[in-house]
């Protein structure tokens, strides 16, 4: 399958299902290209926010994904890569605050 084979099909999928991908801005450029909206993670979790998207796909890490499923509870939130984290988050344990 082609590049644009790839994008064309992902296109469908996101109508279909009536779903957006949200990137954060350190994503590669073949992500933010397919991306709905790209930002930060204050950004990304308002887009989350106001979309009327039944599907948020969030490529970016853990918590952003956290967020937007915080902000949107009736939608469902899609981390396409579970194990993707934030040092800095890691390194601020919830228990020492």
């Amino acid at each position: 399958m082609t590049k644009a084979e790839i994008i064309q099909n992902i296109a469908l999928l996101k109508k279909e299902k009536n779903a957006i991908i949200l990137a954060h801005y350190y994503q590669e450029a073949e992500i933010q290209d397919i991306a709905d909206f790209v930002g930060d993670s204050l950004a990304l979790a308002q887009w989350a926010a106001k979309t009327t998207a039944d599907i948020i796909v969030l490529c970016g890490v853990n918590f952003m994904a956290e967020t937007a499923k915080i902000l949107s509870p009736d939608k469902r939130v899609f981390l396409p890569d579970a194990m993707a984290s934030c040092s800095l988050a890691e390194s601020c344990p919830a228990d020492e605050f």
